[in-house]
């Protein structure tokens, strides 16, 4: 057991962040984390150097571009640089952006974010970033740190590293591989399974707006997620007072950015910014959302109130977060402690159903006597990697043991809050990027 990651969950259950339940918990975790450490993941080398191959072209093309726009080469990850280029030169219309300490412009992603539609050397930009950051964070860096006789990567996790209970990773950190778009999922095929082995990816499904729905108790959500109907397709029809067969996928795309602001306490210009419209029609659909389901509103309102009154909010393992400035006399300090309260108990209550799941995952594949071994956790989601000839009794071990995890002990005396299942989605393959639905 390590005895740095016991002391820190000692201190923490000292400083009555941890209840006694969670830090019985996070101690049974510790051997599972140990050996998903040593254990590691599998990469491809020779696909990871194509790739950052590939992506270097991509680079050069963008970078060529930006110079021809701009009318001058500069270096583009100079923020300084950028700043001048953007709104000096270009003259780009900077109002409402915030500035840095030295009364630059900022350039930021959440500030271009503000102005891509203002010029086209903003998305660019934006691109040219985030593809610099792929070939920099991943390409080149996972290589290196993985054994070159093993060829696999370990990872450390730290299970404090949150405020609100989730695992974070780092050496390389892994939580932060990007799951959607072409360059997430080819990175994510780099990750394999050995010879004679499959992973497994086993994911649940929205669990926080299912986790949300139950602390609130609102009725429409609850009903959508026991009639297994797509959430985000039935706020669509909610908020735009549509039928669902008239709702487009740029509608549902808008809800579904809505369904989680809800959850992370966004403001309406952030949803405005999530959902690709205006901050009058972010603020008419949150009005409209909060009359359809009153439930979740009436629930955003009354944890933000209990924290006030406590100074806290905890999950319901009474998993603490403190939070001083929820009555500082500050708005930015107020406004940021509020949208934490409304975010912690629900991603904090679905981080130790995980943890949970994981420990339960652990003993049902050692009972049945499997070779099976878990890899990874990334959010919501368990890798591991399997025998061929266990895959498929290691899926249905797995669904059981997460899909079923309110029936631990633990969860006992609060039970009754889940008024709705949870469901698990489980994909098989060779790498982690085209693993297919289990069962097909």
């Amino acid at each position: 057991m390590s005895n740095y990651k016991l002391k820190n969950i000692r201190e923490a259950y000292k400083n009555k962040i941890l209840s006694k339940k969670v830090y019985q918990l996070e101690r049974k975790l510790i051997p599972l984390l140990k050996e998903m450490e040593q254990i590691g993941i599998k990469l491809d080398f020779s696909l990871l150097r194509a790739l950052s191959k590939k992506l270097n072209a991509r680079l050069r093309e963008l970078e060529n571009r930006i110079y021809k726009v701009a009318g001058v080469k500069f270096n583009i990850s100079s923020s300084q640089q950028l700043s001048e280029i953007l709104f000096k030169k270009l003259g780009i219309f900077a109002a409402g952006l915030k500035k840095t300490s030295s009364g630059t412009i900022s350039t930021a992603a959440s500030e271009l974010l503000k102005i891509k539609n203002k010029h086209k050397i903003i998305n660019l930009v934006l691109e040219y970033r985030e593809l610099a950051k792929l070939k920099n964070t991943y390409l080149d860096t996972l290589p290196k740190l993985a054994d070159p006789q093993t060829h696999r990567v370990h990872t450390t996790y730290h299970q404090l590293g949150t405020m609100t209970g989730r695992l974070s990773s780092s050496g390389p950190n892994l939580q932060n591989i990007p799951i959607h778009g072409e360059w997430g999922r080819e990175i994510r095929k780099a990750f394999i399974a050995e010879n004679g082995y499959k992973l497994l990816s086993a994911d649940y499904s929205q669990i926080e707006l299912r986790v949300v729905a139950c602390l609130a108790k609102d009725k429409k959500m609850l009903e959508a997620f026991r009639e297994n109907q797509d959430i985000h397709k039935i706020t669509a029809a909610e908020v735009n007072n549509l039928p669902l067969i008239k709702i487009t996928p740029e509608m549902r795309y808008q809800a579904k950015a809505l369904n989680f602001g809800v959850i992370y306490g966004m403001s309406v210009v952030g949803f405005a910014q999530a959902a690709r419209i205006s901050n009058e029609k972010a603020k008419e659909f949150i009005q409209e959302y909060k009359k359809d389901f009153f439930g979740i509103a009436e629930y955003v309102e009354r944890i933000k109130e209990k924290a006030r009154k406590r100074g806290y909010v905890e999950t319901v393992l009474k998993r603490r977060r403190y939070l001083p400035q929820i009555t500082s006399s500050d708005f930015r300090f107020r406004q940021a402690s509020e949208r934490m309260a409304i975010n912690m108990p629900v991603q904090g209550t679905a981080a130790d159903i995980m943890k949970v799941a994981m420990i339960r995952a652990r003993y049902k594949l050692k009972k049945a006597k499997t070779k099976t071994r878990i890899l990874l956790q990334v959010h919501d989601e368990l890798v591991l990697e399997a025998k061929n000839n266990e895959a498929e009794k290691t899926a249905e071990i797995i669904r059981d043991a997460m899909e079923n995890v309110l029936e631990d002990p633990i969860f006992k005396e609060v039970k009754p809050i889940f008024q709705i299942p949870l469901k698990v989605d489980i994909k098989m393959g060779d790498n982690w990027g085209t693993c297919q639905n289990y069962p097909k």
